[in-house]
């Protein structure tokens, strides 16, 4: 199956999996597959439930009912993947923007590390860098490790690696890993300052994801923009 067939049938599957299972479907979803990586950006996502919850300005509980509904798709989600198209997902990424009913979701598979060293760098890398190091001081401490790719004109990924602090480690061994995991969100999220971004990058970002594999003290941004040439 060619790429763009195959693309289609994993937004067909996304689109009926999210319907059957939060009760709406999106609107629209968008699958780019770049190895080691494959993104499906989700937009008009947001359930009446969801609406009302957030109208009383009670976000914090759709995004945790989100989370746990979520924890209960991913193996369906790396399954379906293996059945479709043979990608085996060894990780999944996950966030939601709910104030532009959009979100996105990331599978890493394959031979991550050879695979990115393929990918190409583009105009103000460092720099994106540079940034991404002072979100993260602000919030938890400098990344031991930072890179990032465009994976299409429309979608960068950043990568942390080595980002969690003694008390952050011990909270998610004391149970409390999706009550650090919302907190982290909204604090980095909050830090960022996408008009320094806009002029890295010279275009608009549309919609800012982070999430986090706390086992392996990974992490990944990923910012969509207006097209560039990447």
């Amino acid at each position: 199956m060619d790429k763009k067939s195959l693309q289609s049938e994993i937004s067909s599957y996304m689109g009926k999996l999210l319907r059957d299972n939060f009760g709406k479907g999106p609107t629209s979803i968008y699958v780019s597959i770049k190895e080691p990586f494959l993104t499906v950006y989700i937009r008009d996502f947001l359930g009446p439930m969801e609406r009302v919850l957030i109208n009383q300005e009670r976000t914090d509980r759709v995004e945790e009912m989100r989370d746990l509904l979520m924890q209960e798709l991913i193996p369906e989600i790396k399954a379906a993947l293996w059945v479709m198209a043979e990608i085996d997902v060894q990780e999944l990424y996950y966030d939601w923007t709910l104030e532009n009913r959009s979100g996105m979701i990331v599978g890493v598979y394959g031979d991550r590390e050879n695979d990115t060293e393929a990918l190409e760098d583009y105009h103000g890398k460092e720099k994106v860098h540079r940034e991404i190091e002072h979100v993260s001081k602000q919030a938890e401490k400098l990344p031991e490790q930072v890179d990032s790719f465009f994976l299409n004109e429309r979608t960068l990924l950043i990568e942390r690696n080595g980002i969690l602090v003694a008390i952050e480690k011990e909270l998610i061994r004391s149970g409390f890993e999706e009550k650090l995991k919302l907190a982290k969100r909204h604090l980095e999220k909050g830090l960022l300052d996408l008009s320094a971004f806009e002029n890295i990058l010279g275009t608009k970002v549309r919609d800012a994801f982070v999430d986090w594999d706390f086992n392996l003290d990974r992490s990944y941004f990923i910012f969509v923009v207006d097209p560039v040439t990447v």
